[in-house]
């Protein structure tokens, strides 16, 4: 697995990250602790470092599994592994969603039980999961910093936050990475927020680099989602969006037949290469839930995309021309990455 620096701040992590979200309801209830387990050591096995959770994935649910795996994994495995976890998110007994809390107590508050959960004396890199706005970043960031000095946390990260969010932030303490949205549907960050943070020296973590899986190759129109799923009420898998959000995979799946490689492998491969197109790291955080899934994502890093490629990937999916946005009204009002 080849290796990349993210950040000038941040540490060297694997060219390829796994998000763990997916292992605890969210995109279902349908979730397999064993494969879940066997996933994240086969994802280890293969040279994964960067494992990233939140606190809020399952009230807690994520971080005792990462904790399982971590532990029944192989001493080598277990030393190089690097947890990036996001917490602030608020939630009830019953799942619902109350708010974020990024004052610097409940930083504090956040820290202790996820450290607890995790099993460890200490997580590579720590960020409040979307802004308070009722908190300035610099405070919210300050106490990570004082975390840093006590040696609970080694790096700071931010999440779905604006260029000038960033620079405040940036300002209190060195940032490794930003993790926001980043998949050829969702392209928002091309504009400002990937210039500043390659100014500034941050990495980017994309998540929902397949788009939640409308653009794996694998979804269908006939396909259903139960009320625990987060894609039951996303824009973009609704009606009319999702018929002309699966025309584009096709036109997609075109290119990929031609290469001899899968829709998930392609749509992967060309977040990787924005890393150089950019001169940032781009580190993309998978979604796999299964061996199977992960074993197609793992493949994208030998697809080689030339300019002829690149040039018809985004022929086959232009910039904004995905329908529907990527999370519901009252969510996207929340997100400081949206604000203009």
């Amino acid at each position: 697995m080849n290796k990349r620096q993210l950040g000038t701040a941040g540490p060297q992590v694997s060219a390829i990250g796994l998000g763990c979200m997916g292992m605890s309801p969210g995109y279902g209830a349908d979730v397999d602790r064993a494969e879940s387990i066997a996933t994240l050591h086969a994802a280890l096995d293969a040279g994964i470092t960067l494992l990233d959770t939140g606190d809020f994935y399952g009230m807690g649910h994520n971080e005792l599994l990462v904790n399982e795996a971590l532990r029944t994994a192989p001493a080598a495995h277990r030393e190089r592994a690097l947890t990036s976890v996001k917490f602030g998110a608020l939630r009830g007994p019953d799942g619902a969603w109350l708010g974020h809390d990024g004052r610097p107590a409940a930083v504090k508050n956040f820290l202790a039980y996820s450290l607890q959960r995790l099993g460890t004396d200490h997580i590579d890199i720590y960020r409040i999961a979307r802004l308070d706005p009722a908190v300035p970043i610099e405070e919210t960031v300050g106490a990570i910093a004082e975390a840093v000095q006590a040696g609970h946390v080694r790096h700071i990260g931010l999440s779905e936050v604006g260029p000038e969010t960033i620079r405040r932030a940036a300002a209190v303490a060195p940032i490794s990475d930003l993790q926001i949205e980043y998949s050829l549907l969702e392209r928002g960050i091309e504009d400002e927020i990937l210039p500043v943070c390659r100014e500034l020296g941050i990495g980017i973590t994309p998540y929902g680099v397949l788009s939640r899986g409308l653009i794996s190759g694998h979804w269908s129109r006939e396909r259903t989602t139960d009320a625990q799923d987060f894609r039951s009420v996303a824009p973009r898998f609704r009606a009319e969006n999702l018929d002309r959000n699966l025309d584009l995979v096709e036109a997609l799946r075109k290119i990929a037949d031609g290469k001899g490689v899968s829709v998930a492998q392609i749509a992967i491969a060309w977040v990787l290469a924005q890393g150089l197109r950019h001169s940032t790291a781009i580190v993309p955080l998978i979604g796999s839930r299964r061996r199977d899934q992960l074993t197609e994502a793992l493949g994208a890093l030998d697809v080689t995309l030339d300019a002829d490629d690149m040039a018809a990937v985004e022929e086959a999916v232009p910039a904004n021309a995905a329908a529907g946005t990527r999370y519901p009204e009252a969510q996207m009002a929340a997100l400081d990455s949206e604000k203009k």
